[in-house]
């Protein structure tokens, strides 16, 4: 197997065919006047806004989907085989049969394993020792059968280790119901729960547990209701609303079992609420009340509460502590201060130690603190770029921190981190199959200079036959908003790009939280454009340094990311040759106007509220869709799901119309909806691949008719 895969990388460049020509959908106009702080604007594509099955233009729009996938598929038929190729190469780099580092919790082991030819997985445990007999808790291979989308989420085990809560989504709209299956019988009990986030939070009881339910049309979680075995989920009791629409709320249980936790948060502000986990039927107490432009997290220690939070102007935040029984600031007290240089991710408890995850020069680090005498140090991870991260540690009183390692060339690794004695042990790296060699790829860590003087990092990586002298293709990728950091890591998918002469970088705009909280402050809300601004930036910087040319240079974003990519085609359109702009947020306007679209009161604080006229005339002076003119795009694919509960179908479908409508050039425009699924794609382990191979083959094809 390795061999024909190596074969595959090393002779396999595809010989491809002009795309094929055929006709371009037209969509139907229709008026639609917008009126708001005293002008009218037509928005004649708003009949697809009519959610499928709801209204009297669902079925027309749905059509309209179908047919662009009928003229997506036309025009790449061309490429068909190369699909297929690429699709084999990616999956044969893949370990199907593989089973996930085990975890340690409360007496067992559990773990997820993998067999050859199947989507999905089983969700194990042992009891004490490796070597006692595997208990399959989910087997969700059997389970998915039938279901073109089935997705589990949120696994807890109660106290007693009896029961095992976990939801399931078959639709992909991210609505969970919660199924409660009793690990000494193998039943599933009747106790079920639907329109959830997913997620059961077990009391020390074992009877009781408390989730997040979602309102039906804005999908926002609204209440957190408590649910005793046994009774109908109508009779469950409500013990927290939220009032504000801006704010995210859910659930939680303190790694140390003392205590469950309401969360309630916005991109601005933050509340938490608490009751003892042996108490399920007390009312929770607010810990702090929520204040105007403060953010804090709680983590819960033996003897003291651990506060992460912005107060009083700790930009990057700072750490701070207070008894058990007095939580309002008041009582706060200074743990780690506010650095300017230095961004105070989060933290990491355990009986006897805590680890905090720092950033700084965009890059994380874990600083090991001794609980009991405050020495500390910091772990050594040896490379220039990378991403590190806590991974999952769910025993309280282990002396073992567990931490997740990767680069643009480093598989996605796995290491515990013995706290007393220092010592790093890499419990599991991914298996890339087909003979990946580290040391044939090259990684830089560049930086471009934005328009306001402000240093933009880029991460990069290609084959180190690579020739910066303007004509290899380059895949520039960028999201930039919600303070998310795009750190540099691995993947197997891309070196099907990296083998076939192209560089993969990563431009660190400002939106994120790369370089420190202002990062992010500086690339949202009025502030926005930075992001698009210092993607166009470093696409010039990278055709300057001769890593690529306008001919060469291809751009990828999704989401929030998709934004990005409308943006920059309608501020610079000529500096690409190709544009892949997955389930993309275009039509900021409109969508921010209509509060019954999932998320949008969320996002007033990243966006604006466009009924604020002045966060209006900003959003509209940059929201894709309505700032696409007559002239020439690039090439450019489309992607979104028909089940998208994060970024609705209209939007992309919207901006594609009215592409077709102005644009003056002959490059291609597609879109691709995926009729099954929605925002994050196909479920199973491999299915996502087929969309990857098409964005590949778009891009290989283009750069192909290039040459």
């Amino acid at each position: 197997m390795k061999k024909s895969v190596l074969i595959l990388f090393l002779f396999s460049y595809p010989v491809m065919a002009q795309f094929q020509k055929a006709t371009a959908p037209i969509a139907d106009k229709k008026e639609h006047i917008r009126t708001i702080h005293g002008e009218s604007v037509n928005d004649p594509y708003y009949w697809m806004y009519d959610y499928f099955g709801k209204g009297p233009d669902s079925t027309k729009a749905v059509d309209y989907l179908k047919a662009e996938n009928a003229y997506l598929e036309t025009v790449m038929s061309a490429t068909q085989k190369l699909q297929a190729d690429l699709f084999t190469e990616m999956k044969l780099r893949i370990k199907e049969k593989d089973e996930s580092v085990p975890l340690f919790k409360n007496g067992y082991f559990y773990y997820t394993r993998t067999e050859n030819g199947k989507e999905y997985y089983k969700y194990c445990r042992k009891k004490g020792t490796l070597k006692a007999k595997e208990e399959v808790l989910l087997d969700v291979d059997e389970m998915a059968k039938e279901h073109s989308y089935y997705g589990v989420t949120g696994f807890e085990i109660s106290d007693d280790n009896k029961l095992l809560a976990f939801g399931v989504d078959e639709v992909s709209r991210r609505q969970y119901t919660i199924y409660i299956k009793n690990l000494e019988t193998g039943k599933i009990l009747k106790d079920a729960v639907i329109n959830t986030e997913g997620q059961a939070v077990w009391a020390s009881d074992n009877k009781t547990f408390f989730y997040a339910s979602k309102n039906p049309v804005t999908l926002l979680s609204e209440k957190i209701f408590r649910h005793t075995l046994g009774t109908e989920s109508t009779n469950d009791v409500e013990v927290f609303q939220e009032k504000d629409p801006s704010n995210y709320i859910g659930v939680a249980k303190t790694k140390n079992n003392k205590y469950i936790m309401i969360y309630s948060v916005a991109t601005m502000s933050s509340e938490i609420r608490m009751i003892k986990a042996e108490n399920p039927t007390d009312s929770f107490t607010v810990f702090q009340p929520r204040l105007k432009d403060v953010l804090y997290d709680v983590v819960t220690l033996d003897n003291k509460f651990l506060i992460r939070t912005n107060k009083d102007g700790a930009n990057n935040f700072k750490l701070m502590e207070c008894p058990l029984d007095k939580t309002e600031s008041d009582n706060w007290k200074e743990v780690i201060p506010n650095r300017s240089d230095v961004l105070l991710q989060g933290v990491e408890e355990f009986k006897d130690f805590i680890v905090i995850n720092e950033r700084k020069n965009g890059l994380a680090s874990m600083r090991v603190r001794n609980a009991k005498d405050n020495s500390e140090h910091y772990i050594n991870f040896g490379e220039p770029t990378y991403t590190a991260d806590f991974g999952p540690n769910p025993e309280y009183n282990s002396k073992t921190f567990r931490f997740e390692y990767t680069s643009l060339t480093t598989p996605n690794s796995t290491f515990d981190y013995n706290m007393i004695s220092k010592d790093k042990k890499l419990m599991k790296q991914q298996t890339v199959l087909g003979g990946y060699n580290s040391k044939d790829y090259k990684t830089e860590r560049l930086y471009a200079t934005a328009k306001d003087g402000t240093k933009i990092p880029i991460s990069i990586v290609y084959k180190k036959e690579f020739q910066k002298n303007g004509k290899a293709p380059l895949l520039l990728y960028a999201y930039g908003s919600y303070g998310n950091s795009t750190d540099a890591r691995f993947s197997s998918d891309r070196l099907s790009l990296l083998n076939r002469g192209f560089a993969f970088a990563i431009a660190h705009i400002r939106g994120g939280q790369e370089m420190g909280r202002q990062w992010y402050e500086d690339g949202k809300l009025m502030k926005k454009k930075n992001t698009f601004t210092d993607f166009i930036d470093c696409s010039q910087f990278l055709i300057q340094e001769k890593f690529t040319s306008k001919e060469h240079l291809y751009a990828l974003g999704g989401s929030a990311g998709g934004l990005l990519m409308g943006a920059v085609v309608n501020l610079a359109p000529e500096l690409y040759n190709g544009v892949i702009a997955a389930v993309p947020f275009v039509d900021v306007v409109n969508t921010m106007l209509d509060e019954s679209i999932p998320l949008t009161t969320n996002e007033f604080d990243e966006w604006g509220n466009p009924k604020n006229k002045d966060a209006y005339l900003y959003m509209k002076s940059y929201s894709p869709y309505e700032n696409v003119e007559k002239k020439n795009y690039p090439n450019m694919l489309v992607t979104t799901g028909l089940h998208d509960s994060q970024v609705q179908y209209f939007e992309p479908s919207k901006w594609v119309a009215k592409l077709r409508d102005m644009k003056t050039d002959n490059n291609l425009l597609l879109l691709h909806t995926n009729m099954n699924f929605g925002h994050g794609g196909a479920s199973g382990r491999f299915d996502y691949l087929k969309d990857v191979a098409l964005n590949f083959a778009f891009l290989l094809n283009l750069e192909e008719i290039n040459n």
